[in-house]
Formats: structure tokens, sequence, C-alpha cells
């Protein structure tokens, strides 16, 4: 069983190979026959299935349409060959009704009147009328007319196209610029980014550093007893009061000092001293009771 599924797909494949082998030399031949037509060359390419079939369908395409248009172009030889001789004998039929022989002709007249033919074949009349002639002088330049109006159309849509091609390659050339800018600006931002990011690293160890510091302060001012109720105002109020109270104790100070003068009755000096040493007692201690009272009103 496995040999005869083996041999049945090792036909289908050498069947498909010989068909790919067909399709290629049709293909190949066609192209040597359509480029002979011109002169040139049959250009290397690789052979992919992709293109051998899209290149033998065109072969097929055309080859049926060159055979139509053989058949179509004897055709309309053999029927101009018909006319000729149904138009020759219709001239000479005409020619021998006036008593005048085609052969007696002038050279000139012949010439006029195959280019008076060839006119009619031309401008598509059935007849040499002066009528027939002028009516189809008409429709052709109203033809030409409307080719003109096409074509002045077509030239104002290529001006705009080219207005816009233009803009659009000097658009182009601007982004090209700005591209090569920002390239060359590559590589500066990145030492620059790299700086920041330092420096960030660095802010951030001492935004922690600072954090900390913070905490230990308020730790500390917890402790001494520091709290938000004492302000700048307190402490400059507290200043003043002190201010006032060394001036009240200076002159006791003072006359404590000229007590080093004294003279050396020791009984009279001893007592002065005592005496000045109560006073200074009873002004520290207001000054301690003052600065008390202070902090107290401020709680």
């Amino acid at each position: 069983m496995s040999d005869l599924i083996f041999g049945s797909d090792t036909s289908i494949s050498e069947a498909k190979g010989g068909v790919d082998a067909n399709r290629i030399a049709e293909v190949k031949a066609w192209l040597v026959s359509q480029f002979d037509l011109v002169g040139k060359d049959v250009p290397d390419f690789e052979y992919t299935p992709r293109s051998i079939a899209h290149l033998h369908s065109l072969a097929t395409i055309s080859q049926v349409k060159t055979q139509a248009a053989g058949i179509i172009a004897t055709d309309f030889r053999q029927k101009a060959a018909e006319y000729r001789s149904q138009g020759s004998a219709r001239i000479r039929e005409i020619l021998e009704s006036v008593g005048v022989a085609q052969e007696s002709l002038p050279s000139n007249v012949v010439s006029s009147a195959q280019v008076l033919s060839n006119v009619a074949n031309l401008l598509n009349i059935r007849d040499t009328e002066l009528s027939s002639f002028l009516v189809a002088m008409g429709d052709i330049s109203l033809r030409k007319i409307g080719v003109e109006d096409k074509r002045a159309k077509v030239q104002k849509e290529s001006k705009i196209l080219l207005d816009y091609t233009r803009k659009a390659i000097a658009r182009l050339t601007y982004l090209k610029r700005t591209l090569a800018q920002l390239e060359d600006d590559v590589a500066p931002c990145e030492v620059h980014m790299e700086n920041w990011k330092t420096n960030l690293a660095v802010m951030a160890s001492k935004e922690r550093q600072y954090l900390q510091q913070y905490s230990n302060y308020k730790a500390v001012l917890n402790r001494v007893g520091y709290t938000p109720e004492i302000s700048h105002g307190v402490l400059v109020e507290m200043a003043e009061h002190r201010k006032e109270l060394e001036k009240k104790t200076k002159p006791i100070l003072d006359t404590l000092r000229s007590y080093q003068d004294l003279p050396p009755d020791k009984a009279l000096a001893a007592l002065a001293i005592e005496d000045k040493k109560r006073q200074y007692a009873a002004a520290e201690k207001y000054l301690e009771d003052v600065l008390q009272s202070a902090l107290a009103t401020t709680e």
C-alpha cells in the first residue's frame, strides 16, 4: 500500500514538473518573440511559480488576441482589395460612359483623384460631394475643439499636480534636512541625557539625605518640647523681654562692680555685698518668672 502511495506521489510530482517545464518553455519563447519585435534581448530574472503563472497567462491572452487581430487584419486587407477592385471598375465605368479611357488621363489627374479618395476615406465619407466634405470637416473641427478643451483641462490638472509635486519635493527636502539635523543632534542629546540621569541620581540621593535630616531635626525638636505655636513672633517678643530685664539688671551689676572699690571695712562691705547678692538673686528670679509666664502664655 505504501509503495502504491509513494509511486502515485512520484508520478504526480513528475507530472507537475513536466507541466512547469512546458510552461517555462512557452513563456521563454513568447518573451523572445516579443522582445525581438523591438530589437531587444530578454532581461535576466528569476522564474518563480508566481511569475511563471502570471507570464503564462499574459502569453496565452496575447497569443489569442494576436490571432484575432491577424484574422481581422486579413479580412480588412481582403475587403480593401475588393473595394479597390470595385473602385477601379467603377472609375473605369464612369470614364467609359463619358468617352474617356483611364489610360489616357494625365498623371496629375490620377494622383489628385487618389488624394481625393484617400481624404474621403480618412474623413469616413461615402462620396466626394462638397457638402459631405464640409460636414466631415465641421465634425473634425468640433472634435478638435473637444480635444483642445480636454487638453487644456489636462494641462491645468498637470500644472496643479506639478505644483503639488514641487511642494511635496520641497516638503520632503525640508523633512530630510530636519531628519539629518535630528540625527546629528542625537549624540549631544544622549550625552545631555546621561548627565541628566547622573544629576537625577545625585538629586534623588540628596533628597533622601535631606528627608532623613528633616526627620532627625523633627525628632530633636519634639524631644526639646518644640511646638508649632512657638513662632518667630513669640521668640522676638521673648528677646525683647530679655533685653528689658538686662536693662533692669545692669544698674545692679554696675553697683556690685562699684563695691570692689569699698574701704577695707570688712563688716560693712560684707553686709553691702550680701544685700546686693539678694537683689541680684531677686532680679534673676524675676527674669525666670517672666520667661516662664511667656512660655505658659504661648502654650
